[in-house]
């Protein structure tokens, strides 16, 4: 049996120069969770690099907490759209069931916060991504 994510949750909704976190809950019941595999398609720009993320030791069975894409100082993000597919991969390399997020970006957008009580608010790591278009980290 491979990992689950159990409960997930992004805004649907952000301005440009926001950052976006995307809230995990996620299972293993072998103690294996390894990474975290992001990939993020842009309409009209295609799919960029998949963006890989290392689950610390404490969390390889049960994990809760937030990845965050940076959007400052992309430019031409008002109205765009992205969608980000979210994987969890163990050691022996079987993948959770993907669970996907659609990003629209409108400069008058209202924050959305996750359900209290859920998640953790633990930074995981950054969704990165390589394009020019796009500035990864904190």
């Amino acid at each position: 049996m491979g990992p689950v994510i159990t409960h997930s949750f992004a805004p649907k909704e952000s301005w440009p120069g926001a950052t976006w976190k995307v809230y995990l809950n996620a299972f293993d019941p072998d103690d294996d969770m390894q990474a975290i595999y992001c990939i993020l398609d842009q309409a009209g720009a295609g799919s960029y690099p998949a963006s890989v993320t290392r689950i610390p030791k404490d969390q390889q069975r049960k994990l809760s907490g937030y990845l965050y894409l940076n959007t400052a100082g992309v430019a031409g993000l008002n109205y765009a759209n992205l969608i980000l597919k979210v994987q969890i991969q163990n050691r022996p390399g079987r993948l959770s069931e993907p669970v996907s997020f659609l990003l629209s970006f409108n400069p008058r957008a209202r924050e959305e916060n996750p359900p209290p009580g859920v998640f953790q608010e633990k930074e995981l790591g950054p969704i990165m991504v390589s394009p020019p278009s796009f500035s990864s980290g904190p």
